[in-house]
């Protein structure tokens, strides 16, 4: 055979290899997509000494890393759990999908697949929501039939923060019709307050990449006011320290659901970790030891329903 022609086929062989392990990979996508990655029972995961909990990434005050190092009230929480079940933490940093339904079932129920192994036993921060456990699909079919959701441990709301030294109350948000408030884009209160009073106050609508953004705006005088979740906005008045960035106290005509409970989501198949983290969950709350994590970030803390009603 001719060296020139035994170089081409050099050149051209892997060339053909490389196209066709290409063209095996996205042939198996739709399989990998599919599948669904290995659920471990609560006597697998007693038995591997390790609770793997799904926690939202850059989420502060609730679950975000500081100087390399796991912080926040959900970290905590899923600190003390394991504890609690004798079991180390393995964390698993959920980023946020478009919908709470994709974060299910990237970390409870099936897996995404390109993170296969990272299927998480339990996932914290899931409304503890009935209708919502049993919303249908386009189909007609439960989406969220393939997991639990159990375990309410913190009730939850929408919250504002004004500079007392722009504005001196906030008796209603009509107030900014001629007072700028920030918010996070695309979030709750960006549509709430672009679209309440037929629009009036959307002028006035600041939009900020996230809740701490908008609070550094407060502080540079770009907003008078800030809206967002309670606890995003009591940590952020923690940190700032200022005694003139204050809370109002007011509702919010027209938008919905203002107030609903946290809790945790695991498969379907494993009610019995959920069984055994309730029990863990119930001690911390009875004894106020979770009240006293959630005071250490600067936050409010407010029992969920189910314990409101015991009281």
């Amino acid at each position: 055979m001719r060296p020139s022609v035994l170089r081409l086929r050099q050149r051209v062989n892997p060339w053909l290899s490389a196209v066709l392990l290409l063209v095996l990979g996205l042939l198996a996508l739709p399989s990998l997509a599919n599948a669904q990655a290995p659920v471990r029972d609560y006597d697998t995961i007693v038995e591997s000494g390790v609770l793997r909990v799904a926690v939202y990434q850059d989420f502060p005050p609730y679950s975000f890393q500081q100087h390399g190092q796991p912080r926040g009230v959900d970290v905590e929480l899923a600190q003390a759990l394991a504890a609690g079940l004798g079991l180390t933490l393995e964390l698993i940093w959920a980023p946020p999908g478009e919908k709470l339904d994709d974060d299910l079932r990237d970390y409870v129920w099936r897996g995404h697949y390109l993170r296969p192994h990272e299927l998480a036993d339990v996932m914290l921060r899931v409304p503890y929501d009935r209708d919502f456990a049993y919303m249908s699909n386009e189909f007609g079919e439960l989406a969220n039939d393939l997991v639990v959701m159990f375990g309410p441990y913190q009730r939850e709301r929408w919250q504002l923060a004004y500079d007392r030294r722009r504005l001196k109350a906030v008796p209603s948000v009509a107030v900014f019709q001629q007072h700028p408030i920030g918010v996070e884009v695309d979030s709750v209160p960006s549509f709430y307050l672009s679209s309440v009073f037929d629009g009036m106050l959307s002028r006035q609508t600041h939009h900020f990449a996230n809740p701490q953004a908008a609070f550094a705006g407060m502080q540079a005088g770009e907003v008078d006011a800030v809206m967002a979740l309670r606890g995003e906005v009591d940590w952020q008045l923690h940190e700032a320290a200022d005694s003139q960035l204050v809370l109002a106290q007011n509702a919010y005509p027209k938008m919905g659901k203002q107030v609903w409970d946290i809790g945790m989501a695991v498969h379907q198949s494993n009610r019995q970790l959920a069984y055994a983290l309730e029990e863990k969950l119930e001690e911390l709350i009875l004894a106020g030891k979770l009240k006293a994590l959630y005071g250490q970030y600067g936050l409010q803390y407010e029992l969920p329903g189910l314990y409101q009603d015991v009281e």
